[in-house]
């Protein structure tokens, strides 16, 4: 895609949420995204046809850990899209932006639902809510009955629990 497309793309996402596109520089393929109270950040777009993948960062302290998710979204297998990025970035930018952050965790309760038998140990067990898994995206969800710690691998099929 060339940058002009991207910078629409840009543009449009941009009319959905508080940030702005304030500046595209195409000889940088560089956009840069500002929002109040102080939120901002940048994405490095790639050439067309090099196997490079986008860049988040932020030139600001504070807002630099909140790109996290999208960092590792963005190095995570498959290839991602200008919108799903910065749909990532978004979401790590909820608090930020004083907005409640969305817990997609338990979203889509619907007849998707698989119920695993109960734990010999029910103050051990836990529930799989949803089991989801596309191509570029694998992940399991629990419904657990005590304080866990969660680590997912993106793509390695793993997930290791903290107790």
């Amino acid at each position: 895609m060339d940058f002009q497309q991207l910078a629409d793309v840009a543009e449009k996402w941009c009319s959905s949420t508080p940030f702005e596109l304030i500046a595209a520089e195409e000889t940088e393929r560089r956009m840069d995204f500002y929002a109040d109270p102080g939120v901002s950040f940048y994405v490095l777009c790639p050439d067309n046809g090099s196997g490079d993948s986008f860049h988040v960062w932020s030139e600001s302290e504070d807002c630099l850990p909140f790109l996290q998710l999208a960092q590792d979204y963005i190095s995570s297998c498959g290839k991602k899209t200008l919108h799903e990025i910065l749909e990532k970035v978004f979401k790590s930018f909820r608090p930020l932006l004083g907005l409640p952050d969305e817990d997609d965790a338990f979203e889509d309760y619907s007849a998707d639902v698989e119920e695993e038998p109960e734990a010999d140990h029910p103050q051990m067990g836990g529930t799989l809510l949803r089991k989801s898994m596309t191509e570029e995206k694998c992940s399991l969800h629990f419904l657990c009955p005590f304080d866990v710690s969660v680590s997912e691998r993106s793509c390695l099929g793993s997930m290791s629990f903290t107790i």
